[in-house]
């Protein structure tokens, strides 16, 4: 049944994954080496819908939620070491059932250059399982949540050229 699931989730996320122009050639050579860190992309993206689309969406769009949209936007929080870490350690990903530190970096790659996609910086590299595994220790409370936040998405919109509509927590349809 997870299959049959899956196979559906895999496709609608192939139909509905921005498109790179063609023009962005290092934005689309980013995307790819981005993807192709994954070790299984089947279970990365099994490990998505399983973990983080109940709340954020299958395709990352969350909205009606008060909660930040993924889709075209996560990949701005890759653009300094300090917005990474932050990432890496939001509580349910630092503490997630997910023991595997590669496992869990495939379903964040998955997350940010598959969903992410035109929101990565070219020449962004993916998360490794080092890195994963070293930042889980330090993973943030409930109580830092909302500062911690604003303050990468902050850094994002200055130093990365996120939108200023990325301080919302999803785009107004």
């Amino acid at each position: 049944m997870r299959w049959i699931v899956l196979a559906g989730v895999t496709a609608a996320l192939a139909a509905l994954s921005p498109t790179l122009a063609a023009t962005d050639e290092p934005l689309a050579a980013t995307v790819a080496q981005g993807l192709s860190a994954i070790t299984d992309p089947e279970l990365a993206k099994a490990d998505y819908v399983e973990h983080c689309a109940g709340c954020h969406g299958v395709q990352g769009l969350s909205a009606p939620a008060k909660l930040p949209e993924l889709r075209g936007r996560v990949g701005y929080m890759m653009c300094t070491p300090a917005t990474r870490a932050y990432l890496l350690r939001l509580p349910n990903i630092a503490k997630s059932r997910l023991s595997d530190n590669q496992q869990l970096a495939d379903m964040l790659n998955f997350m940010v250059f598959g969903i992410g996609g035109q929101s990565v910086l070219p020449g962004t590299k993916p998360f490794t399982a080092h890195e994963v595994g070293f930042e889980r220790q330090f993973a943030l409370t409930s109580a830092s949540l909302v500062a911690e936040r604003k303050r990468h998405v902050e850094t994002s919109i200055r130093q990365c050229g996120a939108p200023a509509s990325f301080r919302d927590f999803y785009q107004p349809r």
